[in-house]
């Protein structure tokens, strides 16, 4: 018995296991959409802002 999971774009049920091409997404539409959501920062992963280290530099130019 193989476990059943939710696609993370549109919550359909799909089954987890190796023939699921784009698992854990349910089609390559829903993993497009997720990729776009990143690229757009739609979803982050939450922790302090980085600061280039140009800005941290003594040096005068």
């Amino acid at each position: 018995m193989n476990k059943r999971v939710k696609c993370p774009s549109c919550g359909k049920q799909i089954e987890w296991s190796p023939e699921q091409k784009w698992r854990p997404f349910c089609s390559d539409r829903c993993r497009l959409i997720d990729l776009g959501d990143w690229a757009n920062e739609s979803h982050r992963i939450p922790g302090e802002e980085i600061i280039p280290e140009e800005q941290f530099s003594d040096k005068e130019e």
